[in-house]
């Protein structure tokens, strides 16, 4: 999710009109031709083509367009890109060509041509996969850069906190499978997670089957289906897996095909779902728990034989009995506990050390394996040479390696453990939905003839949905019969309960109040709103920070540097005791100079953590980004925070991000002799073609004035819409203009004093003037309002104790820019700005120095969110807006503008202490290990203390980030008060 539009083929991940609503998509073409393709849709052969459109501006030019070609028959969709200035249609080439749409597009004022050299589609699919044995960054970098290396991956991610890897790739040249070989080529275990963007799953348990003809029959009966991509069997088990597009088929019609193959001798229910994700690591948590408690089982005999029973009498004469030469017991009785714990409880560390030398990188399990190998063989030359010498005496170090293990095994299970922790803002989005629903069943007339409960994942597009007073809305959809009051803030993050009635749009997972609804549902499985919720934050926290590149680096050089310090450890020490460089008293009396030597050296090997560099910064990420989506702002990964938490200046577009953005008519003056119908009656023909919001507004008020709700306007000929300035269009014979004061001289229109007076007095009151004329005569002056939202002027006074500076860019006049941005408090405004004056404005603030944060919601504020080094989207505006932004705003609040930063801050500040305490721990810990205050205290560092310390620091690491979700909303915003009431 970059904040550039990524291609016309793919569209965002997160697609919404409205408050979270994704417009409906059509399916990717299977055969390319040069300007078009051909699909099969429905039974009937349709086509796309993309046109070159040429004079957009903004959202009333893309609003235009796309309302003028849907107008004609056989268009199955159209969608306008006013950033790329293409239009891709989708239509039945037997009731419409090409040559009419594209005079359709000319007839609205613009200029289109089909693009024929651009039009080489690149089909792009998501994979997202776990893997399992990555242990530091060195080994997340290996897998990224082979997938990097395929051929037709476009972008791989590999993350450490979340141990996945998210591919984009064309399906055409690659499969996921290859992905998967790529993974396990580098040595780890790779578990497909899902593929493709726009693809639901489903798995089904199939009683009554007999034979693999069975499984034969219904896997040719379910591909039979329109909209089934993939479909995988475990004949075992008597499991299918089915990948399909949930816009074209759904789970009932599965059961009803599989039920109705085999003379009905086959029943189906859905497998019983296993948390997916969750389950992985699950199951990750019980490996290492086991791992450990075996490792313990085995190390704890040979803790007391080395440190506690040698110091009791009795039971130490019984060690001490010779088995062989000066083999005793107790020696025998460790080389025995300790080769278990070696090479079958550590042969995980073997595995991965080995995959990561076969790759030429070095981690972690490097660094763990030559340690314990160095205490345990060397501890297996003592157990030799006791076996063979009459006379010889020396230490063994089986207790070094086996604690080694056992303490490491341990630090790694709690690391998993509070891992799980990060993501459980995730799981929590994905427990929403309830597990089950009410479907009716309708007559024609919309009489409902029955209700069933069933499970919700049985839920299809188009279905009808009972919800009751208390219980959740199980799926995305439009209220089509009752009204009730939905509490939206577990997607939203908005406290107040929202009031729906009929045709209003609900999201599944909301909790519905008080009121019986019947919804129909128009989008399911991972087209949901909350499914691409999810699918964002999972994004985002897939996402590295700029700030990570510096552990990459890192890591790159850190474990061979570790290991050359430990060798030089061991020799400056061996060295030093041969050579008599320190008393002899400072040799323990159970050592040689050779085995306190080595002693140092294990311990400098593995106190050093590199996992604790690899995890600062991702871990806080995930805990940032999760604690963002509960408090209702959407942030798209590290680099939006790490760039929100520098920003010192704010751009603030007006209308519908200062202002409600629901202008309404206050004024109306007339200055020719006619009716206020007849009047509205031009005047609302011409603007009902706008998709202006102004231009809305003044349909509206044309209706109330007219006292129809359902007017049909007289018929606009010849219709263009001039950008920022206006409309122009022929009705009932006579040409009509609706736009401001510069439209009008334009096109030599005389406006009259009174007229003039008029505009002047809307200005000063921050209301915008609408000049109308009849055939070349100033008809009469409209003034629009548009409000400020409650409580702007607060956000903008903390803001500037904040000591970011504030400023308004708006298209509108300057009158009512000077007014708005006085009632907010802002010092400098910008008006009459074009979509590229926004984002010229912020080129040149980011020239002076500042790091710049764009707030806009609009179609023609897409250019500035990708000029700002932050883009913040208003949850209710465009999706083009919210795809250009890094940070979506979901209530529409400005103070949410605050929690944004601040929470960047707050987490930014988390990464610089999580790395202050992983540099700072290494940079401490291994001059100990060294022995570097052995000369003055005699302190030395056991390897097994050593070991333990290592785990510890990236468990430290982890939970420091995980004290992120304490987070609470900056207490400036508490003491807010909007129009008196107090904001809590």
């Amino acid at each position: 999710m970059g904040k550039k539009h990524e291609g016309w083929e793919r569209r965002s991940s997160l697609q919404w009109c409205g408050n979270f609503w994704p417009q409906p998509h059509y399916p990717s073409p299977k055969r390319v031709e040069a300007g078009k393709s051909v699909v099969e849709l429905e039974g009937y052969e349709s086509k796309v083509v993309v046109f070159s459109v040429m004079g957009m501006t903004c959202a009333a030019c893309a609003g235009s367009i796309e309302k003028t070609i849907k107008r004609l028959p056989g268009i199955r969709e159209a969608v306008v890109d006013v950033l790329n200035h293409k239009a891709q249609v989708l239509y039945f080439h037997s009731m419409v060509n090409e040559e009419r749409i594209r005079e359709a597009i000319e007839d609205a004022g613009f200029e289109a041509k089909v693009i024929e050299e651009e039009s080489n589609y690149t089909s792009t699919q998501i994979c997202r996969i776990h893997i399992r044995g990555m242990t530091c960054t060195s080994c997340s970098t290996t897998i990224e850069s082979a997938l990097q290396s395929l051929h037709g991956v476009h972008k791989a991610r590999v993350a450490l906190a979340t141990e996945e890897a998210e591919v984009y790739y064309d399906p055409n040249i690659l499969t996921h499978n290859h992905l998967m070989e790529a993974i396990q080529d580098t040595g780890f275990e790779a578990i497909l997670i899902s593929t493709g963007e726009h693809m639901s799953k489903i798995e089904f348990k199939i009683d009554g089957i007999k034979n693999d003809q069975s499984l034969s029959a219904i896997e040719r009966s379910l591909h039979a289906l329109p909209g089934v991509e993939t479909i995988d069997i475990y004949p075992d088990i008597n499991k299918i897996a089915i990948t399909y597009k949930p816009n074209m088929t759904g789970p009932r019609t599965f059961i009803e095909v599989i039920e109705s193959t085999g003379s009905g001798c086959f029943k189906a229910v859905i497998f019983p779902n296993d948390e997916g994700r969750e389950a992985l690591r699950q199951q990750e948590i019980n490996r290492y728990f086991k791992l450990f408690i075996w490792s313990l089982a085995f190390t704890i005999p040979i803790f007391l034989t080395s440190m506690v029973l040698m110091y009791i009498p009795g039971v130490k004469r019984v060690l001490d009995i010779k088995v062989v030469n000066m083999l005793n017991i107790g020696l025998l009785l460790r080389c025995n506990f300790a080769t278990p714990v070696q090479f079958i409880i550590g042969r995980r560390f073997y595995v991965g050390a080995y995959k990561a030398l076969r790759k030429g990188s070095a981690n972690m399990d490097v660094l763990i394996a030559l340690g314990t190998n160095a205490a345990y063989f060397y501890s297996l030359y003592v157990v030799e040479r006791a076996v063979f010498s009459r006379h010889f005496k020396g230490s063994d170090f089986f207790e070094t390696s086996s604690m080694l293990i056992s303490f490491i095994l341990l630090g790694k299970y709690l690391e998993v453990l509070a891992k799980g922790k990060t993501s459980q803002a995730i799981a929590k989005l994905m427990n929403l939905t309830p597990e089950t629903a009410t479907l009716l069943t309708q007559d024609d007339e919309g009489n409902v003839v029955s209700e069933k409960q069933i499970d919700s994942r049985l839920i299809q597009k188009d279905d009808v949905i009972k919800v009751v007073p208390g219980s959740k809305v199980a799926s995305d959809g439009f209220v089509i019969w009752g009204q009730s009051h939905v509490n939206e803030s577990m997607i939203t993050g908005e406290a107040r309960p929202v009031a729906k009635r009929m045709g209003d749009m609900v999201i599944g997972g909301t909790m519905n109040e008080n009121g019986v609804m019947h919804v129909k549902v128009t989008r399911v499985g991972s087209e949901s709103a909350l499914s691409q919720i999810v699918q964002l934050v999972e994004s985002a926290q897939m996402a590295k920070a700029p700030v990570q590149k510096f552990a990459d680096h890192i890591s790159k050089y850190f474990v061979p540097l570790v290991i050359v310090l430990s060798l030089s450890t061991w020799l400056s020490w061996f060295l030093a005791g041969k050579l008599h460089a320190y008393p002899k008293s400072w040799i323990p009396s159970s050592m040689n100079e050779f085995e306190l030597a080595l002693q140092f050296g294990i311990s400098v090997m593995v106190i050093a953590c590199p996992c604790a560099l690899g995890l600062a910064t991702p871990t806080a990420v995930m805990v940032g980004t999760g604690v963002g989506a509960t408090q209702g702002v959407l942030i798209k990964g590290g680099k939006a925070l790490e760039s929100a938490n520098k920003v010192n200046c704010i751009v603030f577009d007006k209308t519908g991000t200062l202002t409600v953005g629901k202008p309404v008519v206050v004024t109306t003056k007339l200055f020719k002799n006619m009716s206020i119908e007849n009047f509205y009656e031009f005047t609302a023909a011409a603007e009902v073609n706008s998709e202006h919001p102004i231009a809305k507004a003044i349909v509206e008020h044309a209706k109330k004035t007219t006292e129809e709700q359902h007017h049909s306007w007289p018929e606009a000929h010849n219709f263009v819409s001039v950008s920022g300035h206006g409309v122009k269009a022929t009705v009932l014979n006579q040409e009509i203009l609706v736009g401001n004061k510069k439209m009008m001289l334009d096109h030599n229109i005389t406006i009259s004093a009174d007229a003039e007076e008029i505009l002047a007095e809307a200005e000063s009151l921050a209301r915008t003037g609408i000049l109308v004329s009849l055939d070349g005569e100033v008809a009469g002056v409209l003034a629009v309002s548009d409000p400020l939202k409650p409580g702007a002027n607060e956000v903008i006074s903390i803001l500037n104790s904040m000591k970011i500076k504030s400023i308004m860019v708006t298209g509108d006049n300057w009158g009512t820019a000077n007014s708005i941005a006085r009632q907010a408090g802002i010092e400098t405004a910008i008006a009459e700005a074009q979509p590229e004056t926004k984002a010229t404005k912020i080129k040149e603030l980011q020239a002076s120095g500042y790091t710049v944060a764009m707030v806009g919601d609009g179609i023609n504020d897409s250019p500035a969110l990708v000029a700002a080094d932050v883009g913040m989207a208003i949850g209710a505006g465009t999706d083009i807006a919210i795809e250009a932004a890094d940070i979506v705003l979901m209530k529409s609040n400005l103070e949410d503008i605050i929690i944004a930063i601040d929470l960047s801050n707050k987490t930014f500040s988390r990464i610089r202490l999580n790395y202050f305490w992983a540099l700072g721990y290494n940079v401490l810990a291994i001059p100990i290990a060294a022995g570097i205050l052995y000369s003055s205290t005699r302190f030395r560092l056991p390897p097994w203390i050593a070991g333990a310390a290592m785990a510890a620091s990236s468990l430290s690491v982890v939970c420091s980030s995980l004290l992120l979700k304490n987070y609470k909303r900056p207490t400036k915003l508490n003491n807010m008060e909007i129009n008196g009431v107090k904001i809590e």
